[in-house]
Formats: structure tokens, sequence, C-alpha cells
């Protein structure tokens, strides 16, 4: 193997890494938002608008997980 193909290997480790990075950074913030929503549902006086920026954040969030996964794919 060639200097060029290490360095092309090792360039695409870290890219992976990266991306994986990003993924568990985003799946911990869903789990994060997830406690969060549950703690205000179970309130006797629920905060709607925060609420609704949870689902907004947890689906943004899996959008984005979708689409680095797609990354790894190719």
């Amino acid at each position: 193997m060639s200097e060029a193909e290490k360095d092309e290997l090792i360039d695409a480790q870290k890219q992976v890494i990266g991306i994986l990075f990003e993924v568990i950074k985003r799946l911990q913030a869903n789990s994060d938002l997830d406690e969060e929503y549950f703690e205000i549902i179970t309130k006797e006086e629920k905060n709607e608008e925060r609420l609704d920026e949870i689902l907004t954040e947890r689906k943004e969030n899996a959008k984005i997980v979708g689409r680095l996964l797609e990354q790894l794919e190719t």
C-alpha cells in the first residue's frame, strides 16, 4: 500500500469517526429532550410552547442523523 493510499485511508477513517461522533451527539441530545419532554408532560401546568420546541428539535436531529448515516453508506 502506497503512502498516498494510506493517507486516503486515514482521512476516510477520520471522516467516519467524525460522522459517528455527530450521530451519537444528536442521539444523546434527543435522549435529553425526551427526558425534558416527559418531565413537562407529568407536570400539572404544561408549557405547550416548550413541548413544541422539543418536538421540533427532535425532528431536526433525526433528519440530521438520517443524512449522516446516508453519508456512511457512500
